[in-house]
């Protein structure tokens, strides 16, 4: 539900599969070690760096795992450098890391999306600057960043940098979304909503009205991935995981008075069971999904991009007709849904890393044109050529054997047009249909400017202790105001949140924020 939960925008393949993978050595890229037996002579052994995966569990058992599999091995073949990837699994990136770390065992080089994250790895000591590498042994990655200044605020610390990355695609600054059943609107005679009265009106007809008309009592308002709650925050400029500007004072999100109206929202959606009231234990919301895909929600609360869910839906329910749903307006005004800063993954070196100029090697030869063809697989196998845009040839092979490709480029330059997706997608009615609505989605993503009124959050170690004390508290007042009916109010969960905050120390971590914002971006 926070900033670290965007990520899931990677998921353009799809039934589109605009992820790829080029051919791939037989060998896997072993290394080539030491060999005097045959002619005397030695062969130089290749270098090597290792490096973190976030493992979302899209690699399927016939393709390998997520050390080792066509991905991996065609990286090592053709970079020249044996990559040793290491798994974190997604929703535990940062705890894994954390006790690699601890145990001494952490990779040369590791990545996650969060700046914060990052800070608190500087401020630990576990990471180091790279100003001096990239110098030594960079060409194109020093190039890239020379083209890119914009990301150069990113990637500094104490006027340091230590941290690599490249710049997101619009399609990756994209983020959040809602979708919605024209066809059910149209049944029931009801307009698009455009302000959060009229999206509350929507959901009551889609839950009441029967609108599949199967005479049953058994659809609902809106089904969600684990975007609801960011979605819904961002509808009233109340992010709980940012800090916002209130007269020049700053606030964190959850400590805002809008804060109290997202909460009295989902307490409401919760008590009219305009959402499945079991979705406070769908850790993975399967079950939301489901509710989508076979016809029985009216509104999707999730991604800009959802082939894997869309095209599921019309295998289910051929008539659905599933549209973008811009952000509604509040009584605080019309605000975008969440989308990412300019900075894309956010790869740190390792302190203790035996061979920088193996890790900056990898880099430049990632952004060098050769993530496209760790995104895209291999021409003629994955995809062809149109117009320079790489078109699927069949979208259920791509899917399964290169969903989980493009995290594996980890500098890439790649930002598709809108209506490039009818280009790339695979020629099955489906996906070609699904296109078009992705190319929409993407613009309707972007009309409307998320609030961020800061560029970055602040770091420092005050901050993040009080933060991960705090956090599982907050949520256990917040559900208690979502679901403990006329018990808890979203007026006694505001205070409840300020109180525990405030009791954890938080007055002094406000004061070093506003500390934190005048001296390094007020005015600048």
């Amino acid at each position: 539900m926070m900033l670290h939960k965007k990520h899931m925008a990677l998921m353009l393949a799809g039934a589109l599969a605009i992820v790829p993978i080029a051919a791939c050595s037989t060998d896997g890229g072993d290394n080539k070690k030491t060999d005097t037996a045959a002619n005397g002579t030695d062969k130089k052994k290749k270098q090597e760096v290792s490096i973190t995966i976030l493992d979302r569990g899209q690699v399927a058992s016939d393709e390998g795992t997520y050390e080792s599999n066509r991905v991996t091995k065609y990286i090592n073949e053709k970079s020249g450098i044996n990559v040793k990837w290491v798994p974190v699994v997604r929703t535990q990136s940062t705890q894994k890391m954390n006790t690699l770390i601890a145990a001494g065992e952490a990779p040369d080089l590791m990545w996650e999306f969060g700046r914060d994250y990052m800070s608190t790895l500087k401020d630990q000591g576990a990471i180091q600057p790279i100003d001096d590498y990239i110098e030594k042994y960079s060409t194109s990655y020093k190039n890239y960043l020379k083209a890119h200044p914009e990301l150069k605020p990113y990637t500094m610390f104490d006027g340091k940098t230590y941290i690599a990355t490249s710049a997101r695609g619009v399609d990756a600054i994209a983020n959040h979304a809602m979708w919605i059943r024209q066809d059910w609107l149209d049944k029931l005679g009801l307009k698009t909503p455009t302000t959060m009265d009229e999206l509350m009106t929507v959901m009551r007809a889609f839950k009441d009205k029967d609108p599949d008309g199967n005479g049953k009592n058994d659809t609902l308002g809106a089904a969600f991935n684990f975007n609801y709650n960011g979605i819904v925050q961002a509808m009233f400029a109340a992010h709980s995981g940012l800090w916002y500007l209130e007269n020049d004072k700053m606030v964190k999100g959850n400590f805002t008075d809008r804060y109290t109206d997202v909460l009295s929202l989902l307490k409401t959606m919760f008590d009219e069971s305009l959402v499945d009231k079991e979705y406070i234990t769908d850790k993975n919301y399967q079950k939301e999904r489901q509710l989508l895909v076979t016809g029985k929600a009216g509104v999707y609360f999730s991604s800009w991009n959802i082939a894997a869910e869309y095209r599921e839906l019309k295998q289910n329910v051929p008539d659905a007709k599933l549209v973008p749903l811009e952000p509604v307006s509040t009584k605080y005004g019309k605000f975008g849904l969440f989308q990412e800063p300019p900075a894309n993954k956010l790869i740190v070196f390792n302190k203790n890393m035996k061979d920088p100029e193996a890790a900056v090697k990898l880099l430049d030869w990632m952004i060098d044109k050769n993530w496209f063809d760790v995104r895209f697989g291999q021409e003629g196998v994955h995809y062809k050529l149109v117009n320079g845009v790489p078109q699927a040839i069949d979208a259920e092979k791509n899917k399964k054997e290169l969903l989980y490709a493009p995290e594996y480029a980890v500098l890439d330059q790649y930002s598709p047009k809108p209506e490039d997706f009818a280009v790339m997608a695979a020629q099955d009615a489906i996906s070609q249909e699904y296109a078009k609505i992705q190319g929409e989605s993407l613009k309707v993503a972007m009309k409307n400017k998320f609030r961020r009124d800061i560029p970055f959050n602040p770091t420092f170690p005050e901050l993040s202790e009080t933060a991960t004390a705090f956090t599982p508290l907050a949520e256990e007042i917040e559900t208690k105001v979502i679901t403990g009916g006329n018990q808890y109010n979203a007026s006694w969960g505001i205070e409840q949140l300020r109180k525990e905050w405030k009791r954890l120390g938080g007055d002094n971590v406000d004061k070093l924020a506003q500390q934190w914002y005048e001296k390094n971006l007020k005015g600048k």
